[in-house]
Formats: C-alpha cells, structure tokens, sequence
C-alpha cells in the first residue's frame, strides 16, 4: 500500500530543509539565470524578427539554449536532493550536472525540448502571420487556441518528465532512455499529486508580484525543494520504486 505525504507535509519539510540554505539556492539560481540570458542575448540580439529567417533562427538558438540547459537542470537537481538530505551545499553545485553524465543530461532535455518546442510551432508560425495579418480574426483565433494547445503539452511533458533529473543522480548506471522511462512510470498514478503541489503556490507567486519580483528569489528556491521532497516521497516506497524498475 503507499503511503504518500501530503502536500502540506511536503512544503513543511521543503520549508525545514531549505532553513539556512537559501542564500547558496538563490545564488546559484541567479548564476544560472545570468549565464542563460546572457547567451540568449548574445545570439538573438542582432535578429530581425520581422523576417521568417529572424524568426527560424530565433527558434533554433532558442531550442539550442534550452538543450544545454539540461546540464544545469541536472545541476539543479543535485543541488536541491542534497538539501533534502540534509547534506551541505554550495554554489558550485549548480554544476554538477557537467561532471556527472552530461551526455545523459543533454540527451535527457534534448528528447524533453522537442516535445515542448513542437508543441511550441503552431504558436509561432501565427504569431508571425499575425504581424502580417493583424486584424485577421481567424488567426488571432488560431493563435490563442495553438497558445492553449502549448499550454497543456508544456504542463503534459513537465509532469510525466519532472523526475528524470532527480532519478540521474539517484540510479546513475541507467541510460538515458531507462531514466526516462522510469520517470513516466514513476508518475502513473502521480501526476495529479505534483499538479497539486505546484498549483498550492500559486496564491504565492500571486503575491510575490507584489514585490517586482523580489520574492521569486526565495519563492523559486521553496517549489524546488518541495519538488525534490516529492521525489524522496515516491521513491520511499520501495515496493513502489521496485516495480517500476522491473517493468
């Protein structure tokens, strides 16, 4: 039988191991965000998005960037199971992910960006014919509905994958293929219970517009470790996690 925390018991663990830790998670949040925005800027800056070749250039580096990204969310993941675990943390642990398996890492983001940027081409293709076109009604219709459409694949692709990263550093003799196989299995069952929990910060993250933005320095930090804490739930069934890994 599982056994589950609940959500509040999640966060009140999250909130217990992030004590004394959240100056080193924004620190390493606010590296990752620099060095991100950074190339985004630095490759994107000189593009005409007016033009089609702007706007296909645009995608690719676009979908490049968020491929690479992947070392620093198996970084990221790293960085938060150890907080979990009560083990010392540090910056430096963001990236992790570029000594442990990159390969995998990558591999692991590439298969998880073509889902999202497929989903992501409709929305694209009639937002630049909107440019065009923008009195037209049955593109702007298009385009909200290609807009949902993004929308529910993005949160789809996020859930069922939402472990694979944690699930890296735990059984690191997996493939990549294994990972991602047993993270979709691993959240049968257990996709509701993760929407849940991250939908129980959105009166937060309301809030935290309030401040410009300021508190998603501390807010961000508080979901990942929540997310981390989900992780060490699931698998804390052994039954649970065996059965998985057989299949």
């Amino acid at each position: 039988m599982n056994t589950f925390k609940s959500s509040v018991e999640i966060k009140g663990l999250a909130r217990e191991h992030m004590f004394g830790k959240y100056g080193t998670a924004i620190g390493a949040s606010v590296i990752v965000s620099i060095i991100t925005t950074f190339m985004t800027l630095f490759f994107t800056m000189f593009l005409n998005l007016s033009t089609v070749i702007g706007v296909i250039l645009n995608y690719l580096i676009s979908f490049v960037i968020s491929v690479l990204s992947g070392l620093f969310l198996s970084g990221q993941s790293y960085l938060y199971l150890k907080i979990s675990c009560g083990r010392p943390v540090t910056v430096n642990d963001i990236f992790y992910g570029f000594k442990l398996f990159p390969d995998k890492a990558l591999f692991i983001q590439l298969y998880r960006s073509v889902w999202f940027y497929l989903g992501m081409l409709p929305m694209t293709i009639f937002s630049f014919l909107m440019l065009s076109y923008p009195q037209n009604a049955v593109l702007t219709l298009l385009y909200y509905l290609s807009y949902i459409l993004y929308g529910v694949i993005w949160v789809m692709i996020s859930l069922v994958y939402s472990q694979v990263f944690f699930l890296l550093h735990d059984f690191p003799n997996y493939s990549a293929r294994e990972l991602l196989s047993m993270s979709r299995k691993l959240m049968k069952g257990n996709k509701g219970r993760l929407f849940y929990l991250v939908a129980g910060f959105t009166p937060l993250l309301l809030l935290g517009t309030l401040s410009c933005g300021i508190a998603f320095f501390w807010l961000i930090p508080y979901i990942n470790a929540a997310c981390s804490e989900f992780f060490l739930d699931l698998i804390q069934n052994r039954q649970h996690i065996q059965k998985v890994s057989e299949n």
